[in-house]
């Protein structure tokens, strides 16, 4: 059974003096290490500088550097969500800022494999680029940097992801996490390093009147936050005080309209409306769809969406981006089935607890969609999981995706360590990672696997836990507070959006849709009663005919129907009451 931890608060920390915030949102902001109003700001002129970035002048230059000679440049993205915002970001805004010669590549997961490699340099060098810029990726292509040198290209690498223990010999690096780097933001994902080095250039740009000598409007860059919000919260990097910025300008603006179409287009296949817009809407409904294009098929279709100036042109691509999404989903939900029937084998045949870190492998197994499988499972073990598909030949490829406790990267590079020769290549950060094996490797590694995250993780550490933010008395069940709630954010990785916890009675549970919980909930001793609702149940334990009274672990929301607004809890875990 998963443990209900409530966040600790240290009272003598909270500085909200003054402050009109509810004492609800004030417990919830201590226990995420805020404690002064001041680190709550979210102007864009609280934005940490972008001259404390290592290089970031050296690739200004550079950048300047080509736009005079309006050199061929190639931006060479990643197949997920924030290498497609990234390369729109940097495509139409370069385009703005006056290169007359730039244009994108992405690689097609199946054929070229993540990042810079010499084999996607190849077919780069058939566009005669006098540059290559990486975007949210590149860190770890020392072979491909090296290619493109051989083909007299020039790399400029922009990226996120954490390096190894030798930087490639790209010209240039813009990386937040690559030593010395004093940027204090270690959390940018790759649409915000590429956003960071437009902030440079405009700068350096309007200091040489360029705009001005060459008859160019100077571009406004909040009209680009649009992306950035998107590729940030899509990529689930911590949304730290930075991050919170960037998220909550791009959210401002797209709930006043003010978006690209491609991205308008995605919100109405999602059914999420513009004005109510919140993080969680951009990372379930907008990501998910711009990620089955490089999962499925190539990421080109989710960049041009992005690119797109015509709304009907960005309608056709987002639904053939949702389309894909929802195969996507049903090649996700048949491997989800297998992979659970591999974990519960693996439990009986051992007579044992399982591994404390899971690797699974299926030869029928989707390469696009391992990354998505690692996630669930590991959702339903809690623990480290890495998922693998067969690539070409005795290959296979592997995704990683991690808990609380455990830098999935680090692992993957003392296992290289200790086991020279056993993983041929990976990368990644401390949440998620992508590795390569020859499968007669597998069971060697798995093993080595499960030893080290043993290391790291407890018993209780694999039982699952769930956050609350303590219970909420009955007069705080209010629409004002959900709406306070709501606004406070943007919540997602590491700023986690606030749950509670509480035990109720239980007055009426029904089944909705497919496999959705709805359900009446009482206090003891008073006639008030909240509406609720359970998505996703385990219909063999749901619903509960003998269950009178519950614990609940819930989000307080506002739920909209034919124009009347209610409270309504979103239920994240119950468990009967004895």
């Amino acid at each position: 059974m998963p443990r209900i931890v409530r966040r600790k608060v240290q009272e003598d920390r909270v500085h909200f003096a003054k402050s009109t915030l509810s004492p609800v949102l004030q417990r919830v902001y201590a226990a995420r290490d805020v404690h002064d109003l001041r680190e709550l700001n979210k102007e864009l002129n609280q934005l940490l500088p972008y001259h404390d970035l290592l290089n970031i002048d050296k690739a200004t230059e550079y950048l300047i550097e080509i736009l005079k000679k309006q050199d061929r440049v190639l931006i060479v993205g990643d197949f997920d969500a924030d290498g497609a915002t990234s390369s729109a970001l940097l495509v139409s805004m370069l385009r703005r800022f006056g290169f007359q010669h730039v244009d994108y590549l992405v690689p097609n997961r199946f054929e070229y494999g993540y990042g810079l490699t010499p084999e996607i340099v190849e077919v780069a060098y058939e566009r005669r680029p006098d540059w290559i810029i990486t975007v949210d990726n590149g860190i770890s292509s020392h072979e491909g940097i090296a290619k493109a040198h051989q083909f007299g290209i020039k790399v400029m690498v922009t990226d996120h992801h954490l390096p190894g223990n030798t930087l490639p010999d790209a010209e240039v690096i813009i990386n937040p996490n690559q030593p010395s780097c004093a940027f204090a933001s270690k959390a940018l994902a790759g649409v915000g390093v590429a956003f960071y080095l437009l902030l440079a250039l405009r700068a350096r740009l309007r200091e040489l009147n360029w705009f001005e000598k060459n008859n160019i409007e100077a571009p406004n860059l909040a009209h680009a936050l649009d992306l950035v919000a998107l590729g940030t919260v899509a990529d689930v990097v911590p949304l730290d005080g930075n991050n919170r910025i960037l998220v909550h300008q791009g959210l401002k603006r797209m709930r006043l309209g003010q978006m690209r179409p491609g991205i308008r287009a995605l919100l109405e296949v999602s059914n999420r409306s513009p004005h109510q817009l919140v993080a969680s809407d951009l990372g379930f409904g907008l990501g998910p769809r711009l990620n089955a294009a490089g999962r499925l098929d190539d990421m080109s279709l989710g960049i041009e969406c992005l690119l797109s100036e015509d709304l009907e042109k960005a309608r056709d691509i987002a639904e053939q981006l949702s389309a894909l999404n929802e195969e996507r989903k049903q090649i996700g939900e048949d491997m989800q089935e297998q992979a659970m029937r591999i974990v519960q084998r693996l439990h009986l045949e051992d007579n044992r607890s399982l591994p404390s870190g899971l690797c699974l492998y299926d030869p029928s197994w989707h390469q696009g969609v391992i990354g998505i499988l690692a996630s669930r499972i590991k959702e339903s073990y809690h623990r480290p999981v890495i998922a693998f598909a067969k690539a070409e030949g005795n290959i296979l490829k592997g995704s990683a995706r991690s808990v609380k406790g455990v830098n999935i990267r680090d692992t993957l590079d003392l296992i290289d360590k200790r086991h020279p020769g056993l993983i041929l290549k990976f990368g990644g950060h401390a949440m998620a990672a992508g590795l390569s094996l020859d499968e007669k490797n597998l069971p060697t590694f798995g093993q080595a696997f499960a030893e080290e995250i043993s290391h790291h993780l407890n018993e209780d550490d694999l039982q699952g836990v769930y956050y609350s933010d303590g219970e909420l008395g009955l007069d705080e069940y209010t629409l004002d507070l959900a709406t306070q709630l709501r606004e406070g954010g943007p919540w997602g990785q590491a700023f986690p959006e606030p749950s509670f916890d509480g035990e109720f009675n239980l007055l009426n549970q029904r089944i909705v849709g497919i496999k959705h919980l709805k359900l009446q909930l009482g206090f003891p001793g008073s006639h008030r009663i909240l509406d609720a609702i359970y998505f996703n149940i385990n219909t063999d334990e749901w619903p509960n005919r003998r269950a009178e009274r519950v614990r609940a672990v819930y989000r307080l929301d506002v739920n909209e129907y034919q124009s009347k607004r209610n409270v309504q809890l979103l239920i994240e875990h119950l468990e009967v009451v004895d």
